[in-house]
């Protein structure tokens, strides 16, 4: 036994070699765009975490740090990817046995009659178990209104598992801040927890624009001349309106823009296409949305 101890790392660059969670941080710093408070708490965790492996390892006794999170912010920000990295992290740390992902909504988790609740949040915890539990739109969970929900019931479970079980699952609860704000002020006992609450900024128009760059170049597609800024209008537009979703709707209108992209190429019968062709975006491809022709009406 003291030869094994003493080959485990003593040092951050020892652990950090042997679990390689920066390879989990480079990941996320390629994948997404800006969201530079959000990356920072996570590195702020991954040390946390670290940190504590490295007390374990010099015989210091060592208290599992309480991990469940909450994660707010519109739609269309990141927080399904950072929770999928989030689990990765955990799990080359020890903190999870497989670092799953398993994300779910209110319909996975309560059921529309007496003692259906109950197997159906028991089956998505047992499916959940060793990773990450993401639950989306958490505050779903919770509807006072109904007497006859049973809301009220999957939260109770919840609940118990996240304490009794918080060295074999981690929780992650997302939405909108006013309303997870609402669902803890409702829910004490949920509040108490959750350790770490991460904000995700809306994107700056740059950041969408960068967004859209990665998006194409993922798909072997290019902007053509002028396209880019036609599209840089666009998400001005777009951006104002209702129901607009960050890198979702980025991701939503550039396959539109695609579809017509299609349909013009598909007139042309005859011409012989080049790969230019194929994989460029035109100016008129993404005017032709029927946001610029709203915008022009009003």
């Amino acid at each position: 036994m003291p030869a094994a101890t003493e080959r485990l790392p003593r040092t951050v660059n020892g652990v950090l070699a042997q679990s390689q969670v920066m390879e989990v941080l480079g990941e996320l710093d390629r994948d997404l765009v800006g969201l530079a408070p959000v990356k920072q708490r996570i590195r702020d965790i991954a040390a946390l975490l670290v940190i504590d492996k490295l007390r374990t390892n010099v015989g210091l006794s060592a208290h599992a740090p309480s991990l469940h999170m909450c994660f707010t912010g519109n739609p269309g920000t990141g927080k399904t990817t950072v929770a999928m990295r989030m689990a990765q992290i955990l799990h080359r740390l020890g903190y999870v046995r497989k670092g799953h992902l398993v994300a779910v909504t209110r319909d996975d988790l309560v059921g529309q009659y007496i003692g259906h609740t109950a197997p159906k949040t028991r089956e998505v915890l047992k499916k959940a178990m060793g990773g990450v539990l993401f639950i989306d739109e958490a505050y779903y969970l919770y509807r006072p209104e109904n007497e006859r929900d049973y809301g009220q019931e999957a939260i109770e479970i919840l609940l118990q598992v996240m304490e009794n079980q918080r060295d074999d699952l981690i929780v992650i609860l997302a939405g909108y801040q006013d309303r997870m704000d609402t669902f803890f002020q409702s829910n004490p006992g949920m509040s108490s927890r959750i350790a770490h609450h991460l904000v995700f900024p809306d994107y700056s128009g740059g950041e969408l624009l960068h967004i859209a760059d990665k998006l194409l170049e993922g798909m072997s597609y290019r902007f053509g001349p002028g396209a880019r800024d036609a599209f840089d209008s666009y998400l001005g537009l777009r951006s104002c309106q209702p129901h607009f979703a960050n890198a979702r709707s980025v991701r939503n209108a550039l396959d539109r823009a695609r579809l017509r992209q299609a349909s013009r190429l598909f007139a042309d019968a005859d011409r012989e296409l080049t790969a230019d062709d194929l994989t460029t975006l035109a100016e008129d491809d993404i005017r032709a949305s029927r946001v610029f022709a709203l915008s022009l009406a009003q």
